[in-house]
């Protein structure tokens, strides 16, 4: 299940035309800014998720962008570029994470995961609202920064809702489970 649902969402990044190319120098500095401001306050790791899964999305559009700087062209380029942004998600999980997946809506995933993928769509999509937002008025933002403005408040607003459903809480059992380093009472059935 884990497997499908990630070749689904995905699937629907690679099916999406790119309407707009969110990857200004402001938002990404926006982006890296409010994930190490999380991290710092001792935020929750759904909210740090959010924001490191915009990031690594910005990163592969920075990367995109260089590509064809440098006149680098062959089939499925973008896609691949941007499953090996995001995949720098799990260097979290070598070190610092234990993948633990949980029913979460629809999917059986690592809530650090989920919240990352939210992350990186809401990037995305932020970015070709603002792009049909502007075409309905002229061609012009309603706002100076409006570029800027719509991804970050969509961001803070994902945050806030996973720090209030606490996505990345350890569960009672899990908290629980405390076992010796050792690692002696793995096998233990007497109890």
């Amino acid at each position: 299940m884990t497997t499908f649902g990630l070749i689904l969402v995905f699937g629907l990044i690679y099916a999406l035309p790119a309407y707009a190319n969110p990857a200004c120098a402001v938002c990404t500095v926006a982006v890296a800014a409010g994930l190490e401001i999380a991290r710092k306050l001792g935020v929750d790791d759904g909210v740090i998720a959010i924001w490191a899964g915009a990031l690594l999305t910005l990163i592969g559009y920075w990367t995109i962008l260089w590509f064809d700087k440098k006149g680098w062209q062959f089939k499925g380029r973008n896609a691949i570029l941007m499953l090996l942004s995001f995949s720098m998600i799990f260097a979290v999980y070598w070190k610092d994470l234990v993948y633990t997946p949980k029913p979460i809506l629809i999917f059986y995933l690592d809530p650090f995961l989920f919240c990352g993928i939210v992350g990186a769509l809401l990037l995305i999509y932020s970015s070709v609202f603002y792009q049909w937002m502007k075409k309905k008025n002229g061609g012009h933002a309603h706002f100076p920064f409006e570029k800027v403005v719509l991804p970050v408040v969509a961001l803070i607003i994902a945050g806030y809702a996973a720090d209030y459903l606490q996505l990345c809480a350890p569960s009672a059992d899990t908290a629980a489970l405390t076992l010796p380093a050792d690692g002696s009472d793995i096998y233990n059935f007497n109890n």
